[in-house]
């Protein structure tokens, strides 16, 4: 299991003149909105340990995302490949951002969360139209749709969220 660390730990260490290695594991639209200074942005979906051993070079690595909840699956996945020290920023940037530490602010963009929020009622809603007024199979589409929110609160992964992360307006040009 990794270390936690609060981000005015963090952001004392960095004022000491220790030189970090901060991952920020959202998605490109949501680090271009709003990020810790000293982050550089790997998302989770293509988090290579074996690059970011390379780049960390023995010291440790900092994980942050939104909350906290990607970094933990971030942490895992670090530490699942062999890489020793992985230390996840409890709270995530939001937690960064309340403390009054240095962020980085681009354009605003809707959260991953809300976009599943409204691609999950969106298709829930379908489901249960359709199943009134096309074919009763249609309420198949709900039932799958709420299989799987069910599925993400359990094992906190989230495959629409996955899916969404790779669409084209959750992407930056630059990243």
């Amino acid at each position: 299991m990794s270390r936690t660390i609060s981000p005015r730990e963090l952001s004392e260490s960095i004022g000491q003149g220790q030189v970090i290695e901060l991952i920020d594991v959202r998605t490109p639209v949501e680090f271009r909105e709003i990020h810790a200074a000293n982050a550089r942005n790997v998302p989770l979906d293509r988090l290579d340990p074996e690059a970011i051993k390379g780049a960390a070079a023995g010291r440790p690595v900092y994980v942050i995302c939104k909350s906290g909840s990607r970094g933990r699956q971030a942490c895992e996945k670090l530490l699942a490949s062999g890489l020793a020290d992985v230390v996840n920023v409890e709270g995530g940037t939001t937690a960064w951002e309340q403390a009054g530490l240095p962020v980085v602010r681009g354009r605003k963009a809707i959260s991953l969360e809300r976009q599943v929020r409204i691609a999950a009622g969106f298709l829930v809603l379908v489901g249960a139209a359709f199943g009134a007024f096309v074919h009763p199979g249609w309420i198949g589409l709900s039932a799958f749709v709420g299989a799987g929110l069910v599925f993400a609160g359990i094992t906190d992964t989230c495959g629409m969220a996955m899916l969404l992360s790779r669409m084209p307006w959750n992407q930056c040009p630059t990243s």
